[in-house]
């Protein structure tokens, strides 16, 4: 037999078991000993039988006129009759029997006392100076059935009693470990980056120790992930007052200097600078997406989010080139703006970035919260797609980026509950790519239909 997996099937196996265990041997010492105190007793109810014939048989046989003359006693009613008797006289002759005695059964007088044969047991006594004996016999089947009948009542209660306590102690088993299926539903309802402590408060005094090392573990993991974030955050922003100030020297010395070759020297270093600038601006983005408060107590319509994003890329790179498209009705969200705001850049400047030169960018988001950025340019392939949402990873190693943004919006997609879908082509085309996430909405009241 397999050993369950479960503690719970372990608990009510080993339980049952062990009660089975016991109860079988309980019974059986119970018949044991049963069956020594029957053959007590009947042997004492064999012995007085003997006692309480043999004066009244005495009695009978001297005051006979006929001597020597076998008596069979006629039962008064038909009945089982378990103790058998004979009564004979120093010869051996037969003076007095039972109804259902069987001289052929009885043994040859071995003086007074119990003997045993395969098949009955006897006791034997003597009167008037041994010369009238009697030997009473019986079955040793009807022992053994009454025996039998003792281990039958001892046992059948097993069958009923039995699956009972079973029943009982598996119900027992499974509410004692409520409490610890309690703590693994919380444990499995949180995300992949909820690292707060588990209540563990209702826990059995076995499992606290365990559930406490845990919290403790989660705990030095929220420190390491939170020190992390937090020195990407201060790195990013520390370097963004000198990459301004180095930016500003090139520019400066692009502009002072006659020499072609410094000339180029300096516009080398300053796109250098712009691109470190670019990467600390997307890694401060990152430490926001992983470790800030991305869901609001209030909610905002994406929508003007949406536009403001799409009117300040088209003033800085897209010249026209991102063609928005918003419902009628407002959708309203309770994902904080400024998430928001970093998710549409990061999936427009990739779609602009990495698309084909002159072409469209589509920015699509539906009434019930869908987002959707395509662009036009040449099929990936589905393993290439699977690592796009890793960190510094690009689809052309050639093309300008830091390998940030779809890492950023994939960040943002976990930890507000969805998550960053990217298809090449994009569908109902042969060409180009697509990436869509659906953000958590809420149907708009009257308020913000009259704002719409």
């Amino acid at each position: 037999m397999r050993w369950p997996a479960s503690l719970q099937g372990r608990l009510g196996l080993s339980l049952g078991l062990a009660l089975t265990v016991l109860w079988l041997l309980a019974a059986t010492v119970t018949a044991v000993i049963v069956r020594g105190e029957l053959d007590e007793v009947f042997d004492s109810a064999l012995r007085e039988t003997a006692e309480r014939i043999l004066p009244l048989a005495v009695t009978d046989i001297v005051g006979r006129e006929d001597q020597g003359i076998t008596q069979r006693l006629a039962p008064i009613r038909e009945h089982d009759e378990f103790f058998t008797y004979l009564v004979q006289d120093a010869e051996g002759r037969i003076l007095l029997q039972s109804h259902a005695a069987d001289a052929a059964v009885f043994p040859p007088w071995n003086g007074p006392g119990f003997r045993q044969t395969a098949t009955h047991r006897f006791y034997s006594d003597a009167a008037l100076q041994d010369t009238i004996r009697i030997t009473v016999a019986e079955p040793l089947a009807h022992r053994a059935s009454v025996a039998r009948e003792i281990q039958m009542g001892l046992g059948l209660p097993l069958l009923i009693l039995l699956p009972i306590a079973l029943v009982a102690i598996f119900l027992a088993v499974r509410f004692s470990l409520d409490p610890l299926r309690r703590f693994r539903a919380r444990l499995e309802a949180r995300g992949a980056r909820d690292l707060s402590e588990v209540p563990a408060n209702d826990l059995p005094t076995e499992i606290g120790p365990l559930a406490k090392t845990l919290n403790s573990l989660l705990a030095r993991l929220r420190e390491a992930f939170e020190a992390e974030r937090s020195f990407a955050a201060n790195a990013a922003h520390e370097l963004r007052t000198p990459l301004a100030g180095a930016i500003a020297q090139a520019q400066r010395l692009r502009a002072e200097t006659q020499e072609p070759a410094t000339e180029a020297r300096a516009a080398e270093i300053e796109a250098t600078l712009k691109r470190l600038t670019r990467l600390s601006e997307r890694l401060m983005q990152l430490a926001r997406a992983e470790g800030g408060r991305l869901r609001m107590d209030r909610s905002a319509d994406l929508r003007a989010v949406a536009r403001v994003v799409v009117d300040d890329l088209g003033r800085a790179i897209a010249k026209d080139r991102i063609a928005l498209a918003l419902p009628g009705t407002a959708v309203m969200s309770d994902i904080d703006p400024d998430a928001f705001a970093i998710l549409c850049r990061n999936l427009m400047e990739n779609a602009l970035r990495h698309g084909a030169e002159n072409t469209t960018v589509d920015v699509t988001l539906t009434a019930d919260g869908l987002l959707s950025v395509a662009n036009d340019g040449p099929v990936l392939p589905r393993d290439t797609l699977d690592r796009l949402t890793a960190r510094f990873e690009r689809a052309n190693a050639n093309a300008d980026g830091s390998g940030l943004g779809l890492a950023i919006v994939a960040a943002i997609a976990d930890r507000i509950g969805s998550s960053l879908v990217l298809e090449s082509p994009r569908p109902g085309t042969s060409s180009g790519f697509q990436a869509s996430l659906r953000l958590p909405t809420e149907v708009p009241g009257p308020t913000a239909r009259r704002a719409a």
